[in-house]
């Protein structure tokens, strides 16, 4: 059988039966041991003078004194006597006692019968011998007849009793053994199916999995294995547990790849989005300057107009082929590069793009160095400042702050929007709030840029923020470990 439950109940019937067998086979082997041991003390306690041979019998084997036969001596019905000469069988007689009277003298010994009695040596053990009778146990002894001369007197018992006996313990035990056998496989077929009950609900749970659309969309595999099947005490339970085990996991895989397949379609949605307003723009300006080739002034306007549109679109385009080349693993320069010359440079050119905020610079008497690409570095600084300058009003406070390997920038604008904080570095992450702040507007790309380019360098980003207090921290591996003593906020501008 091909099934587990057919191939333990079957196992287990053979078991029964060859447990059964040798249980039937060894009782009858030790019962025939047993019986014909019995049978022949009998043999050897029995006494019969074979017709028309009386021999000379000790004193407390002869008749009784009322005269009447004794069946410990004369036997019982079956017995075998016999009396032949010292050599040969000349003049031998012999019989089988009958069963009724006890004047039945029996029947005779054939001339065969006592030809093969002959061959039973006289040292008083039992033999067995096979006459036209059947089988029998012999004693033969030598003993004087009433002549006085030396004769060989030969008693024995049938063992056909105990053959029935046996065939009979044999049927029965053949029989028992085969009951036996039908109640195993019926129990067995009943106990195996009730404790594979277990894995057939599992086996149900993983089909019904398997029948799930798992390909594409949105998944949802609830589907688990009960909880009283994952008892890990159990062998059962174990495999309960690893199959629930590996559902949450490929549940788990299963929506980070839906999420994954979201946010490509939502960024490929967004990338066209903000690629298709400056590319209207710059049609539309196209087109008016085409109309009125003769209006210089509006053809310049076109052209400026153009110009900054097309400057839009390759800022754009370049920051998208970065974020692709980042997620691609493309290396980036590893070199020191250092920190403190890189923010102070930062900060100036922002104050000098915003001089309505408040600058400051927190730095450490100690040059702070760290391994990475100066130039997306700057980048990452540059999309902070930008980021803090657009959606903050004139008059913040913004202030960087640099330790060796942990960079921040805090701010005590207004804060990010509560529903946008959890997703601010998410690609084309933004919000009405964000946007309306000061009238500036982006594409949602420069804290996801930020992201990429410090995981690139093995760092993280975080963020914090409530009204009066944004940070967004920076970590980032240092050239080389050091302690430094933080110095005075240094005020630029």
């Amino acid at each position: 059988m091909r099934s587990l439950t057919g191939r333990l109940v079957t196992t287990s019937v053979l078991l029964v039966a060859v447990v059964s067998l040798l249980v039937v086979g060894l009782t009858t082997f030790a019962m025939r041991s047993y019986l014909g041991s019995r049978l022949d003390e009998q043999v050897l306690q029995t006494r019969v003078a074979p017709p028309g041979v009386l021999p000379v019998l000790p004193p407390d084997e002869q008749l009784g004194p009322d005269g009447d036969d004794d069946h410990n001596h004369y036997g019982i019905p079956g017995t075998l006597s016999a009396a032949l000469p010292a050599s040969g069988t000349t003049g031998g007689r012999g019989s089988v006692l009958n069963a009724g009277d006890v004047d039945d003298l029996g029947t005779d010994l054939t001339a065969a019968d006592l030809a093969t009695l002959d061959t039973v040596p006289t040292d008083q053990r039992v033999h067995v011998v096979h006459l036209t009778e059947g089988e029998y146990h012999v004693v033969a002894r030598s003993t004087p007849d009433q002549t006085g001369a030396n004769a060989r007197l030969f008693t024995g018992l049938p063992s056909s009793d105990i053959n029935r006996t046996l065939i009979s313990l044999l049927t029965w035990g053949l029989a028992l053994a085969v009951a036996g056998v039908a109640l195993a496989a019926a129990a067995g077929l009943a106990l195996v199916r009730r404790q594979l009950r277990p894995l057939r609900e599992m086996a149900g749970t993983a089909h019904e999995v398997a029948q799930l659309p798992l390909a594409e969309g949105e998944i949802n595999l609830s589907q688990r294995v009960p909880d009283h099947l994952t008892d890990e005490r159990t062998e059962v339970g174990q495999v309960g547990a690893a199959l629930n085990t590996l559902l949450s996991h490929v549940e788990s895989s299963l929506e980070a790849r839906h999420r994954s397949e979201q946010q490509v379609r939502q960024f490929v949605a967004d990338a066209s989005h903000e690629l298709r307003t400056p590319l209207a723009t710059v049609k539309g300006y196209t087109e008016l300057a085409r109309k009125r080739p003769d209006d210089r002034e509006n053809v310049r306007t076109a052209l400026d107009k153009v110009s900054q549109e097309s400057e839009r679109m390759a800022t754009l385009v370049d920051d998208l082929l970065l974020l692709a080349r980042l997620d691609a693993g493309r290396p980036l320069e590893r070199k020191t590069v250092d920190m403190t010359r890189l923010l102070v440079e930062a900060v100036s050119d922002a104050q000098i793009l915003s001089p309505g905020y408040h600058w400051r610079l927190d730095l450490p008497e100690e040059v702070v160095e760290v391994v990475g690409d100066e130039q997306r570095l700057h980048q990452v600084v540059t999309n902070l400042l930008s980021n803090a300058r657009r959606y903050t009003p004139t008059g913040t406070t913004v202030t960087v702050s640099a330790r060796p390997g942990l960079v921040t920038v805090h701010d005590d604008g207004p804060g990010f929007p509560a529903n946008l904080v959890d997703k601010a570095f998410e690609r084309f992450a933004r919000g009405d709030a964000a946007r309306s702040r000061n009238g500036e507007g982006g594409v949602g790309l420069g804290l996801s840029l930020v992201k990429a380019i410090v995981t690139a360098h093995g760092g993280s980003v975080a963020l914090t923020s409530a009204p009066g207090d944004t940070t967004v921290s920076i970590t980032l591996p240092q050239r080389t470990p050091f302690v430094s003593t933080p110095g005075d906020a240094r005020v630029v501008g």
